[in-house]
């Protein structure tokens, strides 16, 4: 028993320094989602039609959100294992690289959805007729997405800047600049969204809005404190003199960091198709997958920053040479996760059924919301492990397994289950986001052999 307990729970000083990572980008993810969470039941007491229009969309930025994180991410690999050796010219050379790649997909992004906004937003409404009015929802997404599109650059300049910070564990500006950015963003709403205070009430346009006032307002703290704290970031020194990257390290991230990109484009792009594969089943299901994502993010969100922070602590590791030590911090790491996701998870089932109520929606769409967090709730220890193992495996650079692992596993298994199901069948809406769940169980198996058998332990700068 004794040896169980050192080799999966850690002692006073391992989650010491875990969490001296991960509790700063805790707090800003609870702030962030738990204001997320205000935002989406003031555009909720608006109307169905609004809040499943503005689903919609924020379905589509998402898409654009995840290459931004994959494609900074490959470059944040080397990051991280620089900045464990001390290279502070490697870091420059990989923010420079994060700014080139994060400017052409945000212009990439801005192209396609000026120009082909109504037909992607079209494809969600064209599901059974349930009592909703598709034409105000999508009018109303259109509304949205017109205004969000002015909130890109600034989401691009601040992901670039963060995640390098944090790379460098620097995670307390970036907790600060995003609860500053949330809190402008929630006054903004509750301006804006009802027009409080004799300001125009201007619906979802003031929900996108108070969305991009609230971007900017990060993007100037962070760049701020970047340029005027050089004696905390060193690698911030100089980085402007130039904006090249020398082509063999062009290569190297390219090499190790487009699967990444890759990946988080098509997983992304799959959870788009997922969701349109429900919207079959009406309006009302988008609306209520909305609802219960929003509330699951407030609660997933501490699992799987812990999660994520496997990137941080153990590419850092593995940078500074330290395999065995990296081996057995992930190892605990990863218990740690689901240990909290299933302790979320008992929360979250009891509870479902009252977050709904806080919604101007139908009925329906609230027991459907209530059935949908359920289920989420009992795949949440699964969801745990598999956030932990990707990240397993991309501290260690083994970015074509992640690809495999993640985005091709949606493709091949999790949307044709969806596809077929929601098309060819009579099952419900609910049973069908199960049997999508359970299609994952095979990526916990390949997940647990990769990780045993340490195929991820590589320092990936040295040399």
């Amino acid at each position: 028993m004794n040896l169980f307990l050192r080799r999966y729970i850690g002692d006073k000083r391992f989650y010491h320094s875990v969490l001296t990572v991960a509790v700063p980008m805790i707090v800003q993810n609870t702030i962030t989602n738990f204001v997320s969470l205000l935002d989406n039941i003031m555009v909720g007491q608006v109307g169905t039609e609004q809040m499943s229009g503005v689903a919609i969309v924020n379905q589509l930025l998402f898409v654009y959100n995840l290459c931004i994180f994959g494609g900074l991410a490959g470059a944040g690999i080397f990051t991280a294992q620089y900045f464990g050796q001390g290279d502070e010219e490697g870091v420059r050379h990989t923010f420079r690289y994060k700014l080139w790649l994060a400017a052409l997909l945000t212009v990439l992004a801005l192209v396609l959805l000026l120009c082909a906004g109504t037909p992607l937003i079209q494809l969600y409404l064209s599901g059974q007729s349930d009592g909703t009015d598709p034409a105000l929802a999508l009018s109303s997404g259109l509304s949205y997405l017109h205004v969000m599109l002015w909130g890109l650059v600034p989401f691009m300049l601040v992901q670039a800047y963060t995640s390098t910070l944090r790379e460098c564990s620097e995670t307390v500006l970036p907790m600060k600049a995003g609860i500053a950015a949330v809190m402008i963003n929630l006054a903004g709403n509750w301006l804006l969204i009802y027009g409080n205070l004799g300001l125009p009430r201007l619906g979802v346009v003031g929900a996108g809005v108070a969305t991009v006032i609230s971007r900017w307002a990060e993007a100037l703290i962070v760049l701020i404190w970047a340029h005027t704290h050089t004696h905390r970031c060193r690698w911030m020194k100089g980085m402007y003199r130039t904006l090249r990257v020398p082509g063999a390290l062009v290569r190297r991230f390219l090499i190790k960091g487009s699967p990444l990109l890759l990946n988080e484009g098509l997983w992304s792009a799959g959870q788009a198709f997922l969701t349109q594969c429900y919207s079959v089943r009406g309006l009302s299901v988008i609306a209520a997958m909305n609802i219960s994502s929003t509330i699951n993010n407030l609660f997933t969100m501490m699992f799987f920053t812990i999660g994520s922070s496997i990137s941080i602590v153990v590419g850092q590791l593995l940078g500074a040479g330290r395999m065995e030590e990296a081996k057995d911090t992930d190892r605990k790491m990863i218990v740690f996760a689901m240990l909290i996701a299933a302790g979320v998870a008992l929360v979250v089932f009891l509870t479902a059924p009252l977050f709904p109520l806080l919604y101007n929606t139908t009925e329906q769409t609230r027991e459907l919301a209530a059935s949908f967090m359920r289920v989420a709730a009992i795949f949440m220890p699964q969801m745990a492990f598999l956030n932990a193992t990707y990240f397993t495996l991309r501290s260690g650079g083994k970015t074509i397994i992640t690809f495999l692992f993640d985005s091709v596993a949606v493709w091949v298994v999790s949307i044709p289950i969806a596809f077929v199901l929601s098309r060819y069948t009579g099952l419900h809406v609910v049973w069908i986001n199960a049997c999508v769940q359970m299609g994952d169980w095979a990526k916990c198996v390949l997940g647990y052999i990769l990780v045993r058998r340490g195929v991820w332990v590589h320092n990936i700068v040295e040399g």
